[in-house]
């Protein structure tokens, strides 16, 4: 079994930063790519970044320019920096690893961690 841990979730006031974190563990032979998803209340959840093992990224267009991803494979770790923060950016951010274990291709999704964006 994998799983996902994610941290970095909170309160902010519009403008503001924030740092969500998030790592995997367990029988973990490759992660093609981790990503953050965002579910706000009463909506679906949608993409805000990956980052493929190549090293590729893709942004919500909502996000570009402000939410920058980034990656530490010797801890199967992915990072979302967020700045500039707004009210709509708000909802619960999901962690999301593409990967294979035991020669098995499996996705695999974190607890979610709340933010919350203050006007």
């Amino acid at each position: 079994q994998v799983q996902l841990v994610e941290s970095g979730g909170g309160l902010v006031q519009a403008g503001g930063s924030l740092r969500l974190s998030c790592a995997a563990s367990g029988s973990i032979d490759s992660i093609n790519a981790m990503g953050w998803y965002r579910q706000a209340p009463g909506k679906q959840r949608l993409l805000v970044a990956v980052l493929s093992s190549s090293g590729r990224t893709k942004y919500a267009d909502s996000v570009k320019g402000r939410f920058t991803i980034s990656g530490d494979t010797t801890k199967n770790a992915v990072y979302l920096q967020m700045n500039t923060l707004k009210p709509e950016d708000t909802g619960v951010y999901y962690c999301n690893a593409d990967l294979i274990e035991g020669g098995w291709a499996q996705e695999y999704w974190g607890q979610g961690t709340q933010v919350t964006v203050s006007s």
